[in-house]
């Protein structure tokens, strides 16, 4: 009878543990599992990169090895603010401010914000997380005279309830997403692997009178997120 690989065993061990643990629990750390089976760090590496080939966990730079959460489900294209979506899932949304302030919006920007030539605008790049996850880095940028009017704690609360209170409503959404290979600061900023990926929203919101509020640019942790895309039918008539 075959005796299975050592690294093998360890693998089992921690699915084993898997099993019972929560989303986002800590698991045994490679110099943990050398000590409890006597190991080299290669062996114990092998096993955690077995489970982790089958997604059920996630390492984190500098801070260990994670149960992996399920993907968060965004709809494509959807208004609905990153504060909001985390808050119906049961999860505290916070942010980390990289970059705020005025700057020149490029050609891309402008047009989709319908700004003329030489004019300002105002841009807010945060780190998004969720129950202290990094989970996003998104990088708005709006109006001048829109980011004058908006007040609150853009840390712990939402930049689309700050417009709201300023009386512009985010009612639509035009959307694209693409993926690519994460760039280093990504990498950093969201405690991705070498080879991590990364989803690319480009989306514009447009307020209740049809006037652009914001463009963004939001680069999600692929492993942390699914987006969906709802497809509506043309409706006939019986018969016809």
């Amino acid at each position: 009878m075959r005796t299975p690989p050592r690294y093998e065993e360890i693998a089992d061990y921690l699915r084993a543990l898997i099993a019972t643990a929560s989303p986002g629990a800590r698991l045994p750390s490679d110099a943990d599992l050398c000590e409890r089976f006597s190991v080299s760090r290669m062996t114990a590496r092998q096993a955690v990169q077995l489970v982790a080939a089958d997604g059920l966990i996630e390492r984190r730079r500098g801070a260990g090895t994670f149960v992996r959460s399920q993907p968060v489900l965004r709809d494509l294209g959807s208004p609905l603010s990153f504060t909001e979506s985390m808050r119906s899932r049961g999860m505290t949304a916070s942010s980390r401010i990289l970059k705020r302030g005025e700057i020149r919006p490029n050609d891309e920007e402008r047009a989709a914000l319908g700004l003329s030539a030489g004019v300002t605008a105002h841009v807010l790049e945060r780190l998004r997380l969720a129950d202290g996850t990094p989970m996003a880095i998104e990088r708005v940028v709006m109006p001048a005279d829109l980011a004058t009017s908006i007040e609150g704690d853009l840390e712990t609360g939402s930049l689309h309830s700050a417009f709201e209170r300023a009386g512009r409503h985010p009612a639509q959404a035009l959307a694209e997403v693409s993926a690519r290979h994460a760039t280093k600061r990504q990498r950093e900023l969201l405690e991705l692997p070498a080879s991590g990926i990364v989803l690319c929203e480009q989306r514009t919101i447009i307020d209740q009178s049809g006037v652009p509020l914001e463009r963004t640019v939001t680069f999600y942790a692929s492993s942390r997120y699914s987006f969906r895309a709802v497809l509506v039918g043309e409706v006939r008539p019986v018969g016809g």
